[in-house]
């Protein structure tokens, strides 16, 4: 087979499985390139047009892929919605984005309509049945199997946040290119990894389809031939039995979850085969060495470690090379550009600290409606998501703290400003700090601290009122998991050092 791309590889191998369900359907390559023209031709039928934007709250699932595809053939930016936000979030990047169609699964059948009122949303789908949602078997329904008209190549559009605390989407210029053409492109970063078209490969998409890099794998893979093996929730037993199932070669992880397989009985290791293997890609979140070691120790070579970000990148280091230089996240990769600058946005010596600045190609992209962010982000023809490290002498990179106050836990970003602006609403609270430290499986977990107005009695009972107040703002995983009390926020205490100062109930 020499096709790439999904509507080749249809043309050519029909019944080429592309997608493994999570309850075990298997999505052809032609049934899975049917939908997405069909999704394709609804969306037009609403009079979205290139530019335009859908916004998708949908699980793991061939539905989910095949909105992706719709969208990248028709010139639309596609937005895969966090389904773990709270409805006022989901209504906040319904709004920003301008969303033109909204389509969301059962399973978040509540946020999903709190949400698309709030935002205003006219036309609303359900993958099942959600009160006031249009069956989404009736999108494009309209007995043809045509392709949409016209064609033209979109784009995805995922939210990240920053220190403002409000999400922003990365949006790139529309290029305008044919849709088929897009697999050249993605056959051109697969070889960073050594994978190939086809050559037997299989891809686990273990993480949620929301995240910019799972996204990413699981779409290109298809476009190259490899079936997408989904897993609705990620369980590290799980993933090994379908490692040997499936015989998969590639999947796409966090340090999270290579801590949990490790926590894995040894009779639970070993009980499966994983020669299969060629690349085990982490990204993410900052790795502990012990971690990788054993990973690498267990599994063998096949840790491919990169840096990168929503807007760009990066870097690249094979097993080999971090044995060699542990810690380092590696060399820039082919195309891509790595500078460390001072804040005055001036060269640093080798093994010296400061901002870390990429390139790929132009780095064209802005903050959709917030040019002031993508500006402050930008020196040159280069952009920063605000992480410190260093070069070493041989142009080697290593990661050693973020600009920002983000907190990374279980590889999944999250911005303290958000949640402290929301938690500051409450009448109890004069200030607040929101700041992440240590934790063995996550990576860090969240802690805050709160400065109670006066008179205010603090203890369990506050707590608890606090965390019920916030949990009706802000998603479950974005909840500290601690709170303390201080009688007073000193200005100058940088977040991260209040654990320092502060005993936590």
């Amino acid at each position: 087979m020499n096709a790439i791309g999904l509507w080749a590889i249809a043309a050519e191998s029909p019944e080429l499985p592309a997608v493994l369900e999570p309850d075990g359907t298997v999505v052809s390559y032609a049934e899975l390139a049917r939908e997405a023209d069909r999704f394709g031709r609804g969306f037009q039928s609403l009079g979205l047009r290139p530019g335009d934007a859908v916004a998708g709250l949908l699980p793991n699932s061939g539905t989910a892929l095949a909105m992706f595809f719709a969208a990248i053939e028709t010139g639309l930016y596609v937005v895969p919605v966090n389904w773990h936000q709270v409805a006022a979030e989901v209504a906040y990047i319904l709004g920003d984005s301008a969303a033109g169609a909204f389509v969301a699964h059962e399973r978040f059948a509540g946020a999903a309509v709190a949400a698309a009122d709030l935002a205003g949303i006219k036309h609303r789908f359900a993958a099942g049945s959600i009160p006031g949602f249009e069956p989404l078997g009736t999108l494009g329904d309209d007995g043809s199997h045509e392709r949409p008209h016209p064609r033209t190549h979109g784009a995805p559009m995922l939210y990240t946040s920053g220190t403002s605390g409000r999400p922003k989407g990365v949006r790139r210029p529309l290029t305008g290119a044919d849709p088929d053409d897009a697999a050249v492109m993605a056959t051109w970063f697969f070889h960073l990894f050594g994978l190939a078209p086809y050559d037997g490969h299989v891809h686990l998409c273990g993480s949620p389809l929301y995240h910019t890099a799972v996204l990413n794998f699981a779409t290109i893979s298809i476009q190259l031939g490899h079936p997408v093996v989904l897993m609705d929730r990620w369980d590290p037993e799980e993933a090994l039995r379908l490692i040997e199932r499936y015989k998969v070669t590639h999947t796409h992880a966090v340090p999270t979850q290579f801590r949990r397989m490790l926590a894995l009985p040894e009779e639970v290791r070993t009980r499966y085969g994983t020669s299969s293997l060629r690349s085990l890609i982490h990204s993410a979140a900052p790795c502990p060495p012990e971690i990788k070691r054993a990973m690498i120790g267990w599994l063998g070579p096949v840790i491919d470690e990169y840096y990168a970000a929503t807007e760009g990148g990066g870097t690249l280091i094979s097993s080999q090379e971090w044995l060699r230089k542990p810690g380092s996240v590696g060399l820039p990769w082919k195309g891509s550009e790595i500078r460390v600058l001072d804040r005055a946005k001036q060269p640093v010596a080798p093994g010296q600290q400061g901002l870390i600045y990429m390139k790929m190609g132009t780095s064209n992209f802005s903050y959709y409606q917030d040019e002031e962010k993508t500006e402050a982000a930008r020196a040159g023809d280069m952009f920063t998501v605000g992480d410190i490290g260093y070069l070493d002498s041989d142009g080697y990179l290593f990661l050693c703290d973020r600009g920002s106050d983000m907190i990374i836990s279980g590889g999944v970003n999250i911005y303290p400003a958000e949640i402290e602006s929301e938690l500051s609403c409450h009448p109890a609270v004069a200030d607040v700090a929101v700041f992440g430290i240590p934790h063995d499986d996550w990576g860090e977990e969240i802690k805050a601290v709160v400065e109670p107005m006066p008179g205010v009695e603090t203890g369990p009972e506050l707590t608890a009122e606090l965390l019920g107040f916030l949990g009706g703002r802000v998603a479950k995983f974005k909840l500290p998991r601690t709170i303390g009390y201080a009688a007073e926020l000193p200005e100058a205490t940088p977040r991260r050092h209040l654990d320092d100062v502060v005993s936590f109930r």
